[in-house]
């Protein structure tokens, strides 16, 4: 069965806006290209995907694709993750896939052998949607769906829940799924601390991350207000 990744990208001037209070811009761009590079990464390893796609409006996230041998697909509305991949969705049914793995660019510590296993999981108990959900248990992280337009995806809180109910609306085998690797996404302070916690666990993993954070706070311990800063680890 034909699989592609689709893995929607923000601008990353524009992204994570929550963690303003503890990184400046620049800080919050350098991070989330780290933790894009970081996926891309992982997913190229992965055994079961034939194909993977990014859909941004960013020139940098697009050059990043090009490297990874990974299709880019145009997203000049930038109106969010689910409109991003909806028009991967259509891109991939367009072109003959018959499966897709919605994944944010925020989950560094993706595991390729992980998304293997949850594919392997699919096909032998034939199910047509399975569900991720974040650490907190009420977002989605990622979304396996059989054909690719399975459901319409809508991600943002109290998404899982939203999932759910579309796919017993469309009489859909499904199930929840909790691999380690990709129930942690990265929008807040705690998220950070918790990556950070889960990095210093995991040696190895996340290169481009793990760097990024390192130089990150370096430069914050050299800062004037250093001393009133919540610690960066990695």
């Amino acid at each position: 069965m034909r699989t592609i990744a689709i893995l929607p990208v923000k601008s990353f001037g524009a992204a994570k806006q929550r963690l303003s209070d503890m990184l400046g811009g620049g800080a919050r761009s350098a991070l989330a290209q780290a933790m894009f590079s970081d996926v891309l990464a992982s997913l190229r390893h992965s055994r079961s995907l034939d194909a993977i796609a990014v859909v941004t409006a960013d020139r940098q996230a697009d050059s990043a694709a090009s490297r990874h041998g990974a299709i880019t697909l145009r997203d000049d509305a930038e109106s969010g993750q689910s409109h991003a991949t909806s028009l991967g969705i259509r891109w991939a049914a367009d072109h003959g896939f018959e499966r897709a793995l919605l994944v944010p660019g925020d989950t560094p510590l993706l595991d390729p052998a992980e998304v293997d296993q949850l594919i392997a999981r699919a096909d032998a108990h034939g199910l047509g949607l399975v569900i991720v959900p974040d650490r907190h248990g009420s977002g989605t992280n990622a979304l396996l769906m059989t054909p690719p337009s399975a459901i319409q995806p809508s991600f943002g809180p109290g998404s899982r829940e939203r999932h759910e109910q579309a796919a017993r609306a469309a009489g859909m085998a499904f199930t929840i799924e909790r691999p380690s690797s990709l129930v942690l996404d990265v929008d807040t302070p705690e998220d950070l601390s918790e990556l950070g916690g889960l990095l210093g666990a995991r040696r190895g993993q996340a290169p481009m991350t793990r760097g990024t954070l390192m130089q990150l706070e370096r430069s914050r311990s050299r800062g004037p207000r250093a001393a009133g800063r919540p610690r960066i680890r990695a």
